[in-house]
């Protein structure tokens, strides 16, 4: 066991001390407080850059009573957008709008049936927000007005917009929440990328250094003191311990950021990652399919990266393997609106799937405890048949040379392995 330990230890703090590490850690760390921060901050540079008069708005008023209409509707629902009643003509203010000294106008009037008649006029092309709100509260006024005409209480106009009573009762005892449900929904998708970028980074960064010390030639120096197999599993070990390291500091680095950034109100953004609501269970489920599919994932990485000579070669010898996490990351997202789906349940069960799909079904619905044991013993023999199997190959694997002919190299390491 001694020799396991050298390699582990070898193979952590190798990782460990690259600059590349030390900076992608540094950065994804910026990063997170960044992101934790970034409202505030767009909050400041909108004030410094003044993009606060990108709401005002000038208003030719033909009818003579929209604008102060349309002006106290905006006031009431708290808009925030600033009209200016102007008497210029449609051609200068055109002029304006493309000399950019104004945002945009907006030319009101009434048809012969007392019909809003609208006309906004801007040189954006991806404003949006503005004249949806424009539109929501003409809209607005346009009801009224249609209500004075056919001589209709404020009380009868309400009764004529009220909505309807629909309430939804679910009989399961353990049943979930709309907010419970929306929050497990976030909690789960940012989950599950963190599953799958960890399986395709530190998977591929296995397969990488194992070629890397067969490409030096180290590897035959190796394996001449300790086997190919606790090699394997040193190295699989410790670049995973690795990995565990780095999300560790990234979970605390969010902790430490939401903290930091939060002023007490309560937000949509608040309340998605808030933890309150969060279960127990969620969290060790979690961990429980972020380790096993590391290993999965990690020990056929291993296996792959044995059959290649050159580092250039590895890319495409685990790109079977990337899809394989590609499509299982797929599935699971398009079961986040129905995690109900029957071919999400069968793929839940599917190894190389069950990671993250298994993840979604277990954090999003009550699940019998069978259906999740059992996904986790299907995963625990496919890791130790793949580690025995693997085992086999990459005796072999790290002792060929020469051309990569991809998967086709799997019997001759077999084959070679048992000489």
């Amino acid at each position: 066991m001694r020799e396991f330990w050298i390699i582990f230890k070898q193979s952590f703090l190798t990782k460990a001390k690259t600059k590349s590490f030390f900076i992608t850690t540094l950065i994804m760390v910026a990063g997170i407080f960044l992101f934790a921060n970034l409202p505030s901050i767009m909050e400041r540079v909108g004030k410094m850059m003044g993009n606060e008069e990108d709401d005002r708005v000038l208003v030719v008023d033909e009818s003579g009573v929209l604008f102060d209409r349309l002006l106290e509707q905006l006031q009431r629902n708290e808009q925030g957008i600033s009209l200016e009643l102007t008497e210029d003509s449609p051609d200068q203010l055109s002029e304006q709008v493309k000399s950019e000294e104004i945002a945009a106008f907006m030319e009101l009037s009434f048809d012969a049936d007392q019909t809003i008649q609208a006309n906004y006029t801007t040189s954006s092309l991806v404003d949006q927000f503005l004249p949806s709100t424009l539109q929501d509260a003409l809209q607005n006024i346009q009801t009224e007005v249609k209500a004075e005409q056919l001589s209709l209480s404020a009380e009868q106009v309400s009764k004529l917009f009220a909505p309807i009573q629909f309430e939804k009762h679910n009989i399961s005892e353990t049943a979930k929440s709309e907010e419970e449900l929306n929050q497990a929904r976030i909690l789960v998708y940012v989950l599950m990328f963190v599953i799958y970028f960890a399986v395709i980074i530190y998977s591929s960064m296995i397969a990488t250094e194992v070629a890397t010390e067969k490409s030096s030639r180290v590897m035959e120096i190796l394996i001449s003191s300790v086997s190919p197999v606790k090699h394997m599993f040193a190295k699989v070990l410790g670049i995973g311990s690795l990995g565990i390291v780095q999300i560790l500091i990234y979970a605390v680095s969010g902790f430490l950021a939401y903290r930091l950034s939060a002023t007490g109100e309560k937000n949509e953004l608040s309340a998605f990652f808030s933890l309150e609501n969060l279960e127990v269970s969620t969290l060790v489920y979690a961990v429980i399919f972020f380790l096993l599919g590391y290993f999965l994932y990690a020990t056929l990485a291993a296996l792959l990266g044995s059959l290649v000579s050159r580092t250039e070669d590895v890319q495409q010898m685990i790109m079977p393997m990337s899809l394989l996490i590609v499509a299982a990351f797929i599935i699971a997202a398009t079961g986040l609106g129905n995690p109900e789906l029957g071919y999400l349940k069968i793929a839940s069960f599917i190894p190389f799937f069950a990671p993250l799909v298994m993840f979604l079904r277990v954090g999003m619905l009550d699940l019998p405890l069978w259906e999740p044991l059992l996904s986790i013993g299907i995963m625990v023999v496919t890791i130790l048949i793949l580690g025995w199997f693997g085992s086999k190959v990459y005796r072999g694997g790290v002792l060929m040379y020469g051309p990569s002919r991809s998967l086709k190299d799997l019997k001759k390491a077999v084959q070679l392995g048992k000489e």
